[in-house]
């Protein structure tokens, strides 16, 4: 949990990194990627939550929003409340986006509890390489999509940076730290 509640306050840093926190930083017992499916599962569930609700603290408290979600619920109003400091905007405030955090961890814990073991089996039986190739296709026109050739070249070389934490034994989580340095910056 610790782990989470730093994510939750700082910008650029992913829910993944408090899962990797707390699977011991290499994803469970063993070697990178040879942990619990079931253990990183619950590990990123219960990161993603507990993101959830620090990035909202944060909003609330700091004013400024640390995670897209929580950049959208400030453009609706919601993060300009009196403890931001600011004058209180029509919008949803602490009290609605807490209660909104609420149900959707209630939701995501009862759909974990009862199709998690089901989704997991099913996926493990799926054809692993056509599955990655399609959404690899998927993601690629999507990048060039959104953001032109120039888009799709940085996707490819970011997907070659991707594939190389494996092949030295450790997980992708880590690069996550090439956002430290932009997100301090601006």
């Amino acid at each position: 949990m610790g782990g989470a509640r730093v994510v939750g306050y700082l910008p650029g840093v992913s829910a993944g990194v408090a899962a990797v926190l707390a699977l011991g930083g290499a994803g469970g017992s063993g070697p990178a990627g040879r942990g619990s499916d079931r253990a990183y599962v619950v590990a990123t569930s219960g990161a993603d939550t507990a993101t959830a609700v620090f990035a909202v603290a944060s909003l609330a408290v700091l004013g400024a929003p640390r995670s897209g979600v929580t950049v959208a619920i400030a453009e609706l109003g919601g993060g300009n409340g009196p403890a931001a400091g600011g004058a209180s905007t029509p919008g949803i405030g602490l009290a609605g986006m807490l209660l909104v955090v609420v149900l959707a961890a209630s939701l995501g814990l009862v759909l974990l509890v009862t199709v998690g073991d089901r989704y997991l089996s099913v996926i493990r039986r799926l054809p692993r390489r056509p599955l990655v190739l399609c959404v690899l296709g998927l993601l690629v026109a999507l990048a060039v999509g959104f953001a032109g050739t120039l888009g799709g070249a940085v996707f490819c070389v970011s997907a070659v940076v991707g594939l190389l934490p494996p092949r030295v034994g450790a997980r992708r989580v880590h690069l996550m730290g090439v956002l430290l340095g932009p997100v301090a910056l601006g």
